[in-house]
């Protein structure tokens, strides 16, 4: 999956707020028919969600386009499915999955409607939402070539609070472990490591720490509900120059060592060695990805 900083929220029956959050310069889109739609507006907003993908590839929008349909055991995943996939769809944003049993279902409905409409490799977005997800995550996040990314939970009215229970803190401690197994989970399984979103609109400051905060932890992006907010994620998701001027002259520090017989070397006041260059090659092959230069 394109390692995405900022993945966006808009209600699929509002064709305009997809333009502004595209305007916003957010990485993915995802045009929501689950929560943020009403039930009355369901059908509806299946008919506009496909209409504004088609219009906004047609208009040349490079982004990611994504859909949350509705969960499975709505009995409107498939409809919904039926009624956006197509080449104009990047992934699916599959809510409410316990286990990789889920994660198999919604491979399966994937498949028919790639298939049937015309799209192809559709990936999907797990958000763990649910406490059964929380314990599964490991073997979700290996259930299907299809799963790019997973969303490490922190929010203070969504499902996972409500079923774990927490207390939202600024410092985000009460979600710690539940977004590192997340972590650790596509770490193991080579996926994009999202984390949740921040709540407060009006607050950038709070937002920057908050996305500081989750990249020291080890994510790689976050999913944002506000188009203000995309700025500020974006800057904290992107190496800077700096950053890779750093990394690159310690890749280069080491190789001279090794020329020299040397498996460890100084480098800015630092012990530095093999392990510290792989690592370094790893995070630049990342950051060339984000910054569009390789």
């Amino acid at each position: 999956m394109h390692p995405y900083r900022s993945v966006l929220f808009v209600p699929a029956h509002k064709p305009d707020w997809a333009r502004k959050a595209l305007a916003s310069g957010a990485d993915a889109v995802v045009l929501d028919l689950e929560d943020s739609v009403p039930a009355a507006h369901k059908e509806a907003a299946r008919a506009t969600a496909r209409q504004t993908l088609e219009q906004l590839r047609e208009e040349g929008v490079t982004a990611g386009l994504l859909v949350r349909p509705n969960a499975l055991d709505t009995g409107m995943a498939g409809a919904d499915l039926e009624a956006v996939t197509g080449p104009w769809l990047t992934g699916v944003f599959a809510p409410k999955i316990r286990d990789a049993r889920d994660v198999v279902r919604w491979e399966s409905l994937i498949d028919w409607f790639e298939v049937r409409n015309g799209a192809q490799d559709l990936e999907m977005i797990v958000p763990v939402e649910m406490i059964d997800a929380i314990t599964n995550a490991v073997e979700i996040a290996g259930a299907s070539p299809r799963v790019g990314a997973m969303i490490g939970p922190t929010s203070r009215h969504a499902d996972i609070a409500k079923a774990v229970g927490y207390r939202q803190t600024p410092g985000g401690l009460e979600t710690l472990y539940l977004r590192s197994r997340i972590l650790l989970a596509c770490r193991q399984h080579g996926l994009h490591a999202l984390t949740g979103l921040w709540e407060e609109l009006e607050d950038l400051d709070g937002l920057r720490a908050f996305a500081d905060h989750g990249l020291d932890l080890g994510f790689r992006g976050q999913i944002v509900i506000h188009p203000s907010h995309v700025a500020t994620v974006n800057d904290v998701y992107t190496p800077s120059d700096a950053e890779v001027a750093h990394y690159e002259a310690l890749v280069a520090a080491v190789e001279q060592g090794e020329r020299e017989g040397a498996g460890a070397v100084r480098f800015g006041g630092e012990h530095v060695d093999i392990a510290h260059a792989e690592r370094a090659r790893d995070w630049l092959v990342h950051a060339r990805r984000v910054r569009g230069e390789g």
